[in-house]
């Protein structure tokens, strides 16, 4: 390489290996790489493979400022490699084995390319600030969901020690104890706990280890330079504020999907981390739908559900009589293939498009698209935020149910489903976000959310521009 770019600042950006996660990290690089940085973006082995599978060879090729380099994953190959792998057995991998596997590749690209001068990894990914410290190099991470979610975590050991958790037996999943209004969350009077991250309520296999190791993440990020967050202030202000004495400088530089449209050079759109495969001609059949008419319908890259849980969404958007869009990854339902009803697929034939995957940033943005029923993932939140798209909330796990609480009673842009679904629930939750009061009432909120993130993301005077700014510029500064 030439002396231009070996004189670059070179950033090492390290996601966990989930699509939630990689995409937004993969959104952050590119506004690096357009803001002068050299990049080097590392998936695990089984990640690149999936990428090459839905994507094609060109996915992982890159440019000579934007490389992409591989760890392996410390576990097996499963035997359904088109699926997310389990989530305790994964983070308690990585956390065990990745760290000599990411210092060698730091070390290499640093003599190929040019010296690593920061490292930028996710939160849950803090096997890399014992590499930063060792190497010593600074390192920033990036906390890929909102930030009332890390205020929840924070708060798993308190929890503990009031006794509020974990349940007794598994009856507190459903005698109302989840109910309990908790008051020892900052910046979030009236939440229950049934909307804080259900690992600690430590019922299913993989819970305890995941809440010890959360908590080990959440301590060990207070060691990072700073932390960034996929939000805007004008969205979390609040929460934001509440970390200036906990953690290291925050910044809220998101929603990161609008910055990434409104800076990032063209020779970098084609570079995308979607590990399934994409259907874009959903878009076409948007196309022929009238405006605000399309219920679309998506529960993520992780939930799953039972098989009767899937039946009752079905009928319940029949019942509701209006058009949807559903994305159905082949990996839906808990054991088994997502197999539809036959007859809701006949009766539903006109105003129903299934596909397995799509461009969701574009299907939210889409004029016929008039409400999302969805798991409440914080990518999802934010891109139907930004879009004006107000949603039906069914959170599965993690985030998702703090999310749900967000949208819900904070910000009045959806409204939730009960985890027990029932269709006449959903037809009737689905007919009042598109036709009723309370659905235009949250329709409006949601598109004085979409003015305020864009307003954020589009001049040096918006919030997330001028965070994005600052950071850069503290990144310049720790490289020296």
């Amino acid at each position: 390489m030439g002396s231009i770019q070996e004189n670059k600042p070179h950033v090492v950006c390290m996601p966990v290996p989930l699509q939630g996660h990689i995409n937004p990290m993969l959104k952050l690089a590119k506004i690096l790489h357009s803001k002068g940085f050299l990049i080097t973006f590392i998936n695990t082995e089984f990640n690149h493979q999936r990428l090459i599978q839905s994507r094609g060879a060109e996915a992982v090729l890159g440019l000579p400022s934007f490389r992409f380099e591989t760890v392996p994953d410390g576990l097996p190959t499963p035997e359904n490699t088109n699926a997310t792998q389990d989530i305790p057995s994964l983070a308690k991998s990585l956390d065990e084995t990745c760290l000599g596997p990411f210092k060698s590749v730091v070390a290499k690209v640093s003599g190929s390319c040019a010296p690593v001068t920061c490292i930028v990894a996710d939160v849950l990914m803090c096997f890399t600030l014992d590499a930063a410290e060792e190497l010593n190099i600074p390192e920033i991470l990036l906390w890929t969901s909102g930030a009332g979610s890390l205020v929840c975590y924070n708060q798993y050991p308190n929890l503990l020690e009031k006794k509020l958790m974990p349940l007794k037996d598994p009856n507190y999943l459903s005698n109302g104890y989840l109910d309990t209004i908790i008051d020892c969350i900052p910046t979030m009077p009236g939440i229950r706990l049934k909307d804080l991250p259900p690992f600690i309520r430590i019922i299913y296999p993989g819970d305890e280890y995941m809440v010890q190791f959360l908590c080990s993440q959440v301590k060990r990020a207070k060691r990072a330079s700073a932390i960034i967050f996929n939000t805007f202030d004008e969205l979390e202000r609040d929460v934001l504020d509440s970390f200036a004495s906990m953690y290291p400088p925050c910044f809220g530089v998101g929603p990161l999907h609008l910055l990434e449209n409104n800076i990032v050079e063209k020779s970098l759109v084609s570079i995308k981390s979607n590990l399934w495969k994409e259907e874009p001609e959903c878009l076409k059949w948007l196309d022929s739908q009238p405006p605000s008419s399309v219920i679309y319908v998506n529960f993520g890259s992780i939930a799953v559900m039972t098989l009767e849980q899937l039946v009752e969404f079905c009928w319940g958007l029949a019942k509701s009589k209006y058009s949807f869009l559903w994305i159905i990854r082949p990996d839906l339902v808990v054991g088994d293939s997502a197999m539809l009803p036959p007859e809701f697929v006949t009766e539903t034939c006109d105003r129903g498009r299934l596909v397995g995957w799509c461009p969701q940033e574009e299907v939210l943005n889409h004029p016929s698209i008039g409400g999302f029923l969805t798991h409440s993932g914080w990518n999802s939140t934010l891109e139907s935020i930004s879009s004006g798209v107000p949603m039906i909330c069914w959170p599965f796990f993690a985030d998702q149910q703090t999310n749900c609480w967000w949208s819900c009673n904070k910000w009045g842009v959806g409204m939730e489903i009960d985890n027990d679904v029932k269709r006449d629930e959903v037809s009737k939750l689905v007919i009042e976000l598109m036709e009723g009061e309370k659905g235009k009432e949250i329709r409006k909120n949601a598109k004085d959310l979409k003015n305020k993130a864009e307003e954020a993301c589009t001049s040096h005077v918006g919030s997330s521009m001028a965070n994005l700014e600052k950071l850069v510029q503290l990144m310049h500064t720790l490289s020296k």
